[in-house]
C-alpha cells in the first residue's frame, strides 16, 4: 500500500453506518461516524488529528483516490518546491485525469494560470489529492459542515483566495480520479451522473453559495443559470428522471429557505 510505503500518519475518517471490522492497526487513528457528520466535517476532523500530532500539512484522500508510491513522492516534492516560491500557500493539489473519458480535467472558464513548469495558479481544487497547509487552516478556518457535501472544497479554497492566500495545481503530477457514477451525452453536450440525493445537496449548496460575497461571480451565473437546463436533463435524460426532479425540487426549496446540514 502507497501510504504504507511511504510512511506518513493516517487518519482514517468513517461516514458509514456499520464500524469496520478490519482496519490497518498501524494507523494512527480511526474515526468512526456512524451517524454520517458529512464530508465537510469528516474532513475538519482528520486534519485536526493531524494537527494534534504536530503534523504541517495534511494529505486529503477520498475512497476513490488511486494512489501509487511515485505519485504521493512527486507530490510531495512539488508542494515542498511550491512552499520555497511561495509564504502564502492555503492548498495544492494534483492535475485531475478523469477515469470516464481518459483525459486531463480543464476548467472551461477562468483557466489556470501557469507559474512555472511545475505549478498552476487556480481558483479552486477538489478535495482528493489536496496538500492543504495547516498553517492556512488555522487562519481560513474550518471546511464548511453546514454544506455536508458539495461544494465544500471550492468553497474553502475561494475563502482562503479571499484573505490573500495561494490555491496551487501541481500540473506535472497526475492523479486518475472517478467523479460520478457515469457520463451521459445531451443536447451535444457531457453531462456528469451521480447518486439521486447528491442533486439535492449540489443544487441547494448552489443557492446557499450564490449569497456569499467570496464566491466567484462567474460561478455563481454559470451554476445559476445551468439550474433549469440540470433538471431537464435528470429528469428525462437519466435513469429514475423523477426521483431525480423531487431531489433538485427539494433542493431549490431549501437553499431559497437557507436551510443547510444533512437531508433529513
Amino acid at each position: 500500500m502507497a501510504l504504507k510505503a511511504i510512511g506518513w500518519p493516517v487518519v482514517l475518517v468513517d461516514n458509514s453506518p456499520e464500524k469496520l471490522e478490519y482496519y490497518d492497526a498501524d494507523w494512527p487513528e480511526y474515526i468512526h461516524c456512524p451517524s454520517n457528520v458529512g464530508i465537510a466535517e469528516a474532513q475538519n476532523m482528520g486534519i485536526e488529528a493531524l494537527d494534534r500530532a504536530n503534523m504541517e500539512a495534511v494529505l486529503i484522500l477520498d475512497q476513490d483516490s488511486q494512489l501509487s508510491l511515485p505519485f504521493l513522492q512527486n507530490l510531495y516534492e512539488t508542494y515542498k518546491y511550491a512552499l520555497t516560491r511561495f509564504s502564502n500557500v492555503a492548498c495544492m493539489g494534483p492535475q485531475i485525469v478523469c477515469e470516464f473519458i481518459n483525459k486531463p480535467v480543464q476548467p472551461r472558464l477562468h483557466r489556470s494560470q501557469p507559474i512555472c513548469d511545475r505549478l498552476e495558479n487556480v481558483k479552486q481544487i477538489i478535495a482528493s489529492g489536496m496538500i492543504l497547509n495547516i498553517y492556512a487552516y488555522q487562519k481560513v478556518g474550518k471546511k464548511d459542515s453546514h454544506l455536508f457535501i458539495d461544494g465544500v472544497d471550492h468553497e474553502w479554497c475561494w475563502r482562503a483566495r479571499s484573505l490573500g492566500f495561494q490555491v496551487l495545481k501541481a500540473s506535472s503530477v497526475e492523479m486518475r480520479h472517478r467523479q460520478g457514477d457515469a457520463r451521459h451525452r445531451v443536447f451535444g453536450l457531457n453531462f456528469k451522473r451521480g447518486a439521486p440525493v447528491r442533486l439535492y445537496y449540489q443544487v441547494r449548496n448552489v443557492l446557499i453559495l450564490s449569497r456569499r460575497q467570496h464566491v466567484p461571480i462567474y460561478w455563481k451565473c454559470r451554476h445559476l443559470l445551468a439550474l433549469p437546463v440540470r433538471w431537464i436533463v435528470n429528469r428525462w435524460f437519466f435513469p429514475e428522471g423523477k426521483l431525480r426532479g423531487d431531489f433538485i425540487r427539494r433542493g431549490i426549496k431549501d437553499g431559497l429557505l437557507g436551510r443547510t446540514g444533512k437531508l433529513d
